[in-house]
């Protein structure tokens, strides 16, 4: 590995550098050859070149571009590379799927875009098979969140509306390079194959459950107010003094979907 490129802050860069947790992460994720994968934010290739030997064909999706050379280097001769430099959060990933199939997405996130990353990755759910992310522990503790608890909120629902959410392990700082003023925790995503609890407007839903916690220490009545009155709550079968962090994602849907028959009926 190059000890030579100092991790930049803006990509919030912290390169793993632990055998046993590398080992452990790929296990988990137990590529095989012929599989559809792309590894976001390769690095130094810590996990990239476990995975190739592995899976024999890789794609990686990698903004610094300084990275790159050293990345590629470390990787002859293990496999198929398959680089684009690019940002993640623009990265259209269901173009990687092959026709008919589906990728599977692996990656130690940086932590200042793994939410907004997570949800960019959510919209190409159906072409995803699972995902396996190193994640701050406070975003895995979220994701994977039962109702009613401190964690809950709205990247749970939405989470947990598209995927089954498990926290695998935690992840020590000493794993990375610089450590991490955090602890970390894996997580493995999988798509519903048939989602559980279908929204009628997926993008009603999600404004729903934005607006819901944006205010979650209010009443839904409160929270929601503009978008559904007591009795369109109690119509969906839910207490307008409820607040919404006690909501089950099939709740939140339930609600999302009265409020869309109302709309249509007006329509």
């Amino acid at each position: 590995m190059s000890e030579s490129h100092i991790p930049r802050k803006r990509f919030g860069q912290h390169f793993l550098h632990e055998t046993a947790i590398i080992e452990r992460m790929v296990a988990a994720i137990a590529p095989r050859p012929g599989e559809a994968l792309v590894e976001i934010g390769p690095g130094l290739g810590a996990l990239t070149a476990p995975l190739l030997e592995r899976c024999r064909v890789l794609h990686v999706v990698e903004l610094d571009r300084d990275v790159i050379p050293p990345l590629v280097e470390r990787c002859q001769g293990l496999g198929e590379l398959r680089v684009h430099q690019a940002d993640a959060l623009r990265f259209d990933f269901a173009t990687l799927a092959p026709e008919g199939g589906q990728l599977r997405v692996v990656g130690n996130l940086p932590y200042n875009i793994s939410t907004p990353l997570i949800f960019h990755l959510l919209k190409s759910a159906p072409r995803i098979r699972d995902m396996h992310f190193l994640l701050q522990k406070e975003v895995v503790d979220r994701l994977a969140a039962a109702p009613n608890t401190r964690d809950y909120g709205r990247l749970s629902v939405m989470t947990q509306y598209h995927c089954r959410a498990e926290a695998l392990f935690r992840v020590g700082p000493g794993a990375f390079r610089p450590p991490p003023k955090v602890d970390s925790a894996y997580v493995r995503l999988t798509p519903w194959e048939t989602l559980p609890h279908p929204a009628a407007d997926e993008a009603l839903f999600a404004s729903l459950v934005n607006q819901a916690f944006t205010q979650r220490r209010k009443t839904l009545r409160n929270a929601v107010r503009g978008m559904a009155d007591a009795d369109t709550i109690e119509a969906a079968g839910l207490d307008p003094a409820a607040r919404p962090e006690t909501l089950s994602v099939a709740q939140f849907v339930a609600l999302a979907n009265r409020i869309h028959a109302l709309r249509s009926e007006l329509a």
